[in-house]
């Protein structure tokens, strides 16, 4: 039997199978490289003749007009107009259509400054907050191969505000709240959700220890000194090392 690419549920996925999947975007999806679902195929492959035909038909519409000489001819247009508006007297239109001339040139490229600078903003907001997911979701023992999904998962739920990453409800303006219910959800509660929600993100033994000495209790073989070196309190990357 051919196997499939997507799951609803982990529970559809063949026993045999289970560690081929793994949860993204909402659903369970092999886990390899290259592989893409046939209706998403098709729907690229929609698109691309769309725009092959779209561009075709511009193609034969314009074809043989030079833009340049178009150019050319338009301002020379512009010159006879106003000379014949300055033979009429007619100063005051001659000048308010010179004004608004620059004044829209002037908002064209103010609103390309603009777009570029909200692009940029966005792009370093995104960084930011993908440095700070890793960085504190590798503490619990993220594993290498989950990095893309834990920067997604976190990118719906978190946003730069006054420069630092803030969770925020459904509707991107209200500020989701910790377990207690009046704190800000700050990005280690979140990160501690995910080890429950999501294990499979993290090493086996990311959630391990619960003691006041970052892991004593129950995690006596993570290391010679029986603490958890993935936590945070007692991060050690050199027994993360010797136990992987």
């Amino acid at each position: 039997m051919a196997m499939k690419y997507r799951y609803a549920t982990r529970e559809e996925i063949p026993a045999d199978q289970a560690g081929l999947y793994t949860e993204r975007e909402g659903a369970w999806m092999l886990d390899t490289d290259g592989v893409v679902e046939l209706n998403r195929l098709e729907e690229v492959r929609s698109q691309n003749a769309a725009l092959l035909k779209e561009r075709n038909e511009w193609h034969e519409r314009f074809a043989g007009i030079d833009p340049e000489e178009v150019r050319r001819m338009t301002e020379e247009k512009r010159k006879l107009e106003e000379a014949a508006q300055l033979k009429a007297g007619e100063v005051d239109k001659v000048i308010e259509a010179r004004v608004r001339t620059v004044k829209g040139e002037m908002d064209r490229q103010l609103a390309k400054v603009t777009g570029e600078r909200d692009a940029l903003n966005q792009r370093l907001a995104s960084l930011q907050i993908d440095q700070a997911v890793v960085g504190e979701a590798t503490k619990r023992g993220l594993r290498s191969t989950a990095t893309p999904d834990i920067m997604t998962r976190a990118r719906s739920v978190f946003r730069l505000v006054n420069g630092m990453p803030t969770a925020l409800e459904a509707d991107g303006l209200t500020t989701r709240l910790g377990k207690d219910g009046m704190s800000p959800l700050s990005l280690a509660e979140w990160i501690e959700a995910q080890v429950t929600e999501a294990p499979h993100l993290f090493e086996a033994n990311a959630g391990a220890g619960t003691g006041a000495n970052g892991g004593a209790s129950g995690a006596s073989g993570l290391g010679v000194t029986g603490r958890n070196p993935f936590r945070k309190e007692t991060w050690n990357l050199t027994e993360q090392m010797r136990l992987l």
